[in-house]
């Protein structure tokens, strides 16, 4: 009985190395639960397009954007576990679990991580015909009026949601969520007027600041982005045990064998140390951010559990 398990653990072994040399054969798909323009999506292209060139095999991103990036995530939790289905998400990942009581997978089971990609600040918008120049302009007025004010999120349970909760939790003032389906979305309603403010992507938000459509009150971080040096964090503002790290990662179905897993691993690091991907990673404010899959996995653990006491502490729960 020893010798066929011994046997049956080689074959296994074998088949998964082969499939390792034989990946990637063909074009590979990498899952966005959000919409095109949004923080997630310009990572996932910035390294998906290296991938592919370094790979020799298209590399193509598909939107699936709704519920907060679950909807995205279910599909990816779904495919097939051969390396060909590749989720990008974010660190809304982690805060999903505590506020979708229906999840259609399990974050821990059914997924596991490859490596995170980029970590980035969240920098606080708000329209400038609002006449805000600071985080205490924008905490007074919603003190002043509670829950009157509204703030756009890319979506029930996203990271730019998960700021905003923690934000409000620690300024201890009131205000009314609205989600959309993405980033871009939000930012038209902000730049428009029909929302107050948004802790979005900086990858994002960047050029629209720079084109004077947004103020920036505050970055989310703990320290302040090199791309915007004269705006504080939010700590600085005030806000104490405010900042929040936005990050994105490669996240596979769990049973996609590991040395395809490792390979993505160390295609997603080859691509994130190229010269173009570093480049364009300083423009839009963002840094490298890697792990080997198991310390990924465990990261992946703790973020959960910090975000489900944001969850508790700020009733977060999807209807």
């Amino acid at each position: 009985m020893k010798r066929i398990l011994t046997l049956l653990a080689s074959t296994l072994f074998a088949a998964a190395v082969a499939a390792q040399g034989a990946w990637p054969g063909k074009p590979i798909r990498m899952v966005v639960p959000f919409t095109a323009g949004s923080g997630t999506d310009i990572i996932a292209r910035t390294v998906g397009d290296v991938m592919a060139k370094n790979l020799g095999q298209p590399v193509v991103i598909e939107n699936k954007p709704g519920a907060g990036g679950t909807i995205g995530a279910a599909q990816v939790a779904k495919s097939d576990p051969d390396g060909y289905t590749i989720l990008i998400h974010s660190s809304g990942h982690a805060l999903n679990p505590a506020i979708y009581p229906a999840l259609q997978y399990d974050t821990l089971k059914d997924l596991t991580g490859v490596t995170p990609l980029a970590a980035l600040p969240n920098v606080l918008v708000v329209s400038p015909a609002r006449g805000w120049k600071s985080v205490a302009d924008l905490v007074a007025a919603a003190k002043a009026k509670p829950g009157q004010l509204n703030y756009a999120s890319a979506g029930m349970g996203s990271a730019t949601h998960m700021n905003a909760e923690k934000f409000k939790l620690r300024a201890g003032i009131e205000a009314q969520h609205v989600p959309f389906k993405g980033t871009p979305e939000a930012l038209t309603d902000v730049i428009g007027g029909r929302n107050d403010w948004f802790f979005a992507p900086l990858s994002s938000a960047l050029p629209l600041i720079r084109d004077g459509k947004l103020q920036a009150l505050a970055v989310s971080t703990s320290q302040r982005s090199p791309v915007l040096p004269e705006v504080p964090t939010t700590v600085e503002a005030g806000i104490a045990d405010s900042d929040y790290t936005f990050w994105v990662g490669m996240i596979v179905p769990a049973a996609t064998p590991a040395p395809v897993v490792q390979r993505l691993h160390d295609e997603a690091l080859k691509a994130l140390n190229s010269p173009e991907v570093k480049e364009r990673l300083v423009k839009l404010g963002a840094e490298p951010f890697t792990m080997a899959p198991e310390q990924f996995n465990a990261y992946i653990r703790t973020e959960m559990g910090a975000a489900a006491q944001i969850a508790k502490a700020a009733n977060l729960k999807a209807q």
